[in-house]
């Protein structure tokens, strides 16, 4: 491994000190070295704070003339809620800009790269590129698409049964795996269910066991019909809690009650089935909530609508050692005649999860 791949390790951790914290923004971390020596580390901590860049040139122990500065993302050349980092960069005399991708946001998509360039600094691009594009998946699919990153989770038995014929789930994966899913919510900004979900389980839809902070709580219910004696409208986080209804009930006096608890709504266009409109939901989500990644923990028909429509990015399937037998699948709304109209996942990790296991796919373009 070279010194650039080394630094540019050390910059991703850093950058995923963010989690959690800095979304929408992306995870941003920044080393700077001058003369084979760490001199600065810094990372954007909390969406609407200083970039990594000027977070880490507010923290060198020397002057950063003539010095490499190693970052993750282009330096951005717009001005934000903050000022905009490659000037700084130039400003404070770095010689050397080495990136590990660069910035999807057509605001800044290459100028960054193009103004350091102009100044007369070196550029050194794609280094540790695919762990770069990893840790800002989410940021790199919403801020293209005005849509947000979609993660499935799926605990399933051998044979592919997310419950019982009678409907009974809880527990099929084991402890470890549960954990594991608790990552994820403090990762994303945002978990998912339908109403069936939330009539079965009665979920609290927040983070336990690992250290992180509790994500938003997504319902969709077409017709505002759930019972308000529920965990996510009676918990102390219902304040967290949004409720996706169509238009029609907006004026409605179970909305009007969930209000005053402090419940968020949103009004939305359904489809000619009378269903409320995953896409034109999920855009509007990014542009009023500032979602920017979704944990989808859903059964199996909202599940199904996310592949459908082409929405689904990464899928958490979780194997537990049994066997249920005639039970449910997550996917069992779908058809597929031929091998050829199935969907298709790329396989990016198989891990142990105490006696489960847990393999990551993401969605094959």
């Amino acid at each position: 491994m070279n010194q650039h791949q080394e630094m540019m390790n050390r910059v991703l951790k850093l950058a995923l000190r963010g989690s959690g914290k800095v979304s929408p923004n992306p995870r941003v971390g920044c080393v700077i070295v001058k003369e084979n020596k760490i001199i600065a580390e810094g990372w954007h901590r909390e969406f609407g704070g200083i970039h990594a860049e000027a977070d880490a040139l507010l923290h060198c122990i020397e002057d950063p003339k003539g010095a490499i500065a190693y970052v993750n993302l282009e330096p951005c050349s717009h001005v934000g809620k903050n000022p905009p980092c490659a000037p700084l960069l130039i400003e404070k005399g770095i010689k050397t800009v080495v990136i590990g991708m660069k910035d999807p946001n057509p605001l800044v998509s290459g100028k960054g790269i193009e103004l350091l360039r102009k100044s007369g600094i070196e550029v050194i691009q794609d280094i540790c590129t695919e762990e770069s594009l990893w840790i800002n998946r989410f940021f790199n699919k919403h801020i293209v698409s005005g849509i947000p990153y979609i993660i499935g989770k799926i605990a399933q038995s051998i044979d592919g049964c997310i419950s019982t014929k009678s409907g009974e789930s809880q527990w099929i994966s084991g402890k470890e795996s549960r954990k594991t899913v608790h990552r994820l919510r403090a990762e994303v900004d945002a978990v998912l269910i339908g109403k069936g979900t939330a009539l079965a389980d009665n979920p609290s839809l927040t983070v336990r066991d690992v250290p992180g902070r509790n994500p938003l709580r997504i319902v969709l219910d077409t017709n505002c019909s759930l019972p308000e004696h529920l965990q996510i409208f009676t918990d102390d986080y219902a304040c967290l809690t949004i409720i996706c209804c169509s238009k029609e009930m907006e004026e409605s006096s179970r909305v009007v009650s969930l209000q005053k608890k402090g419940i968020h709504f949103l009004f939305c266009d359904t489809d000619d089935s009378g269903k409320i409109d995953l896409i034109s939901t999920l855009k509007s989500l990014y542009t009023t909530f500032h979602i920017g990644s979704i944990l989808a923990e859903c059964g199996g028909k909202l599940m199904s609508n996310f592949l459908q429509f082409g929405v689904l990015d990464e899928l958490h399937v979780f194997i537990a050692p049994i066997i249920i037998g005639n039970g449910i699948s997550a996917f069992n709304s779908i058809e597929s005649n031929l091998l050829r109209d199935s969907y298709t996942f790329s396989n990016q990790a198989v891990l142990k999860s105490d006696e489960d296991l847990h393999i990551i796919y993401t969605k094959k373009i």
